[in-house]
């Protein structure tokens, strides 16, 4: 019961061995470490730190790494911090390698790059592409060599353009044939490409528009009829429509406003008028 009661002496995982008898120096060579030295205290040898200056690995760096990083940035090394340098040089290893792969870009390459860059924002005519194309350096060869091809399969088509450009400004802007064929003019379309566009607007159709312009601005407009009337015509003669067709326009809105406004349109002669207007 005595020997039962000993071996029992220690609670849990702290119990004590029995130690073991001390070997000689025969038996006990320099720098072995006995059995019983193997535990000091309660804690067990395994759980003892390392000394500052040992070789055991910390966590969060990788093998051979030093705290400060520096061993993982200098060797290349695993380790938490060294892995997160490698990420970034490898980052900038690819970004040179862009950098080197753009650099041996062909000039036609590019110039369609460009193109493309510059059709994904609105469809461009020719004219404004050879212009953005010569800012940008590249020959007037290559630019040719590329605009014919891009014609060749319907990329760019000016009279696509012209048409589809006199549609959208007219309904939206409210502009007449002048304004738009000026404009069509200064994105370098051909004047016989223009024409055949312009031709889908007609004198009625302008005046339509011309009324319908003058009777939304009429609904807000303050001021004496004299001052209304010369507003308004300014207005759509900035919009390209002959002086004739904005004083007819502007003298019948005035006559359905008001009693004021219809005495005052009465005394009107848009023919005087546009013929002082030209003249």
């Amino acid at each position: 019961m005595a020997g039962r009661r000993g071996a029992r002496s220690g609670r849990g995982w702290d119990a004590l061995p029995p130690r073991a008898a001390r070997r000689s120096t025969d038996e006990h060579p320099p720098g072995e470490v006995d059995d019983g030295e193997a535990e000091r205290g309660n804690v067990p040898a395994r759980r003892r730190r390392s000394s500052p200056g040992g070789n055991s690995t910390a966590p969060g760096f990788g093998e051979g790494a030093s705290p400060s990083g520096a061993g993982a940035g200098t060797g290349g090394g695993a380790g938490t911090a060294g892995g997160g340098w490698g990420r970034r040089g490898a980052g900038a290893g690819g970004r040179s390698a862009g950098a080197g792969a753009g650099a041996e870009q062909s000039e036609s390459e590019r110039a369609r790059e460009i193109c493309l860059h510059q059709l994904s924002a609105r469809p461009r005519t020719r004219a404004e592409l050879a212009k953005v194309l010569a800012r940008k350096e590249i020959s007037a060869e290559v630019i040719a060599e590329v605009l014919d091809r891009y014609d060749e399969v319907g990329i760019i088509d000016d009279a696509a353009f012209a048409r589809a450009w006199v549609s959208s400004r007219h309904h939206s802007r409210g502009l007449a044939r002048r304004a738009l064929a000026n404009e069509l003019r200064q994105r370098g379309v051909d004047a016989e490409v223009a024409g055949e566009a312009l031709e889908t607007l007609d004198d009625e159709g302008e005046a339509e528009t011309a009324r319908s312009l003058v009777d939304r601005k009429l609904r807000t407009a303050t001021g004496t009829p004299d001052a209304i009337f010369r507003r308004l015509v300014s207005m759509l003669a900035r919009k390209g429509y002959p002086a004739g067709v904005a004083i007819r326009a502007v003298k019948d809105a005035l006559a359905a406003r008001d009693a004021e406004a219809a005495e005052f349109a009465d005394q009107i002669d848009p023919d005087a008028l546009a013929d002082e207007a030209s003249g």
